[in-house]
């Protein structure tokens, strides 16, 4: 009886760990995705400046880093493009992380915008 036990928490351990494996694979996916769509977005006319957010973002070690982030890019893209291109690309870079993080993060929808 006690080897049906251990066979049956060695699976479920296995399932839990697949899970686990899994959902970390695509959570590394999404921080290259999202860190390349942020670089690829991201032109600034002060190189000092490029430099430096291009840094911190290439660095970043997870997703809650990049969405923390976003505030930066948007205002670099701002500065070469205007306000509204650079809303347009950070709603899309903003759409990326969805399902990714905690709901205490995700944009809140806002009247303010239209």
């Amino acid at each position: 009886m006690s080897w049906l036990r251990s066979s049956l928490i060695t699976g479920v351990q296995s399932f839990v760990n697949a899970q686990s494996n899994a959902r970390e694979t695509r959570m590394q996916s999404a921080l290259e995705d999202i860190r390349e769509a942020m670089l690829g977005n991201l032109s600034v006319a002060d190189a000092t400046s490029a430099s430096k957010l291009e840094l911190r973002v290439t660095y970043a070690t997870d997703l809650h880093d990049l969405w923390y982030l976003r505030g930066d890019v948007m205002a670099a893209i701002a500065a070469k493009d205007g306000e509204v291109v650079a809303r347009q690309k950070l709603d899309r870079i903003s759409g990326m992380f969805k399902g990714l993080l905690p709901k205490s993060l995700t944009v809140r929808s806002s009247n303010l915008r239209d």
